[in-house]
């Protein structure tokens, strides 16, 4: 009697993607279990064998807004817009930055970091620089709990736009998660990003409305440059989450400029995510 063979289906079918398909959002949710146990991975080795722990995450936009505020406003002379104390007027602005800076750094050193990882087991590689982002959002959640004290004790009251706030954290990430993606998948065949990325990093800081305000920009930069000035779209973002944060106390951003910055946000999304995964074929054989 004769056995009758039967075809076994594999459970997993590994195949190159393209078009569209190549950001297989199905895939990534398929991985959700790795996904949550490498974010909680990256929250624990952040705070692991500190003294301080959480508390880093206050001490840093803290600092960084006292030197903004001494450099700034003691010795530059500049003013912050309406009644803010000039501390909460620069903490507000590195709160943005500081989701922006975090966001691209651990973004873009993310496949190097996990090196054994990704040159050994199969999954979705975007897997990886997505479950940064968790540890972003638990910092900022913090630091913005910190920023509501400030408001308290400084007696400023908050407006409607607050409720905004998700919208404007949600285009600075994805600004960040754009330009993370390609360095990272750039960094896996040249190490020079990861020394040049910082001092870009800087410069665009001081570029950015983080420790002062558009409105000076505007009053003390000559006409000709308003407009190359503004084609960052940090300055509309941060400006719009210092006013979501301070009310009526910091003047609203220009609307049509916002819509820019969130069309080039999510243009450097898309490109960096379909850049990241046009590269991902190399990772494991060059990293």
């Amino acid at each position: 009697m004769e056995k009758t063979v039967r075809s076994v289906k594999p459970l997993q079918t590994i195949r190159p993607t393209s078009g569209w398909a190549a950001l297989n959002l199905r895939e990534i949710w398929q991985f959700r279990d790795l996904l949550t146990t490498l974010a909680s991975r990256d929250v624990k080795l952040r705070y692991r064998q500190t003294a301080l722990g959480v508390v880093w995450v206050l001490l840093q936009p803290l600092l960084a807004a006292g030197i903004f505020s001494f450099v700034f406003g003691k010795v530059a002379g500049l003013k912050s817009p309406g009644m803010v104390p000039y501390f909460v007027f620069a903490y507000a602005g590195q709160l943005g930055w500081g989701a922006f800076s975090s966001t691209l750094s651990k973004t873009s050193s993310c496949l190097v970091g996990n090196a054994q990882l990704v040159s050994k087991v199969f999954f979705p590689r975007l897997v990886l620089p997505i479950s940064t982002v968790f540890s972003t959002l638990i910092d900022f959640s913090v630091a913005l709990g910190m920023m509501f004290i400030l408001l308290l004790l400084f007696g400023i009251h908050p407006s409607f736009a607050l409720i905004t706030l998700p919208f404007w954290l949600l285009i600075i990430l994805m600004f960040a998660m754009g330009i993370g993606l390609l360095a990272s998948a750039m960094m896996v065949s040249y190490r020079d990003v990861q020394y040049v990325l910082p001092v870009l990093t800087n410069f665009l800081q001081y570029g950015s409305p983080v420790a002062y305000s558009v409105t000076m920009v505007m009053t003390r930069l000559p006409v000709q440059y308003h407009f190359y000035y503004m084609l960052n779209p940090l300055v509309s973002l941060l400006e719009g989450l210092r006013w979501c944060l301070l009310g009526n106390n910091a003047p609203s951003p220009e609307w049509g400029w916002v819509f820019y910055s969130v069309v080039v946000s999510a243009a450097v999304f898309v490109w960096g995510a379909f850049g990241f995964k046009k590269m991902e074929r190399k990772f494991a054989d060059v990293i």
